[in-house]
């Protein structure tokens, strides 16, 4: 087999392992949502405080209210 065959075979398999690697990642991510609603709710309740004080301070505070929406948007994340 010439070595560019092999190089784009292991290619393949390696994007088809990442591929599924991150399709597990998600549903178990759904899966802990789906067992904890509130937990879910939460977060977004904190995400959505968050963007209210950002959008009353930007006027006077864009640079504190662009970190306030950064810090909303890391919170689904942890």
């Amino acid at each position: 087999m010439p070595t560019l065959d092999r190089t784009s075979g292991a290619s393949a398999f390696g994007g088809l392992a990442g591929a599924l690697k991150a399709f597990a990642e998600e549903a178990s991510v759904l899966v802990q949502a789906l067992l904890s609603p509130s937990k879910v709710i939460e977060e977004v309740e904190q995400m959505r405080a968050l963007q209210v004080r950002a959008d009353r301070i930007e006027a006077s505070d864009p640079l504190r209210a662009d970190v306030l929406r950064w810090h909303a948007s890391r919170i689904g994340l942890r």
